[in-house]
């Protein structure tokens, strides 16, 4: 982990993972969802807290990013 990922907000590296999520869903559209999803966890190093809320959002929610 970088010294800049350790002194991000946490909102900011939720829309980081959302983002990169809904990116690598729209390259990859060949990809299982939930592997693409597992591996934004690991990739973001999410608390458990942080990865429930991305798999509730992601159920319900599309994620638009700029």
């Amino acid at each position: 982990m970088s010294s800049i990922d350790a002194i991000q907000p946490s909102g900011d590296r939720m829309k980081k993972t959302l983002c990169w999520i809904s990116e690598m869903l729209r390259e990859h559209p060949e990809k299982n969802r939930q592997q693409i999803i597992s591996d934004a966890e690991i990739r973001f190093d999410l608390s458990p807290k942080e990865c429930d809320f991305i798999d509730r959002k992601l159920r319900t929610d599309s994620v638009e990013c700029d």
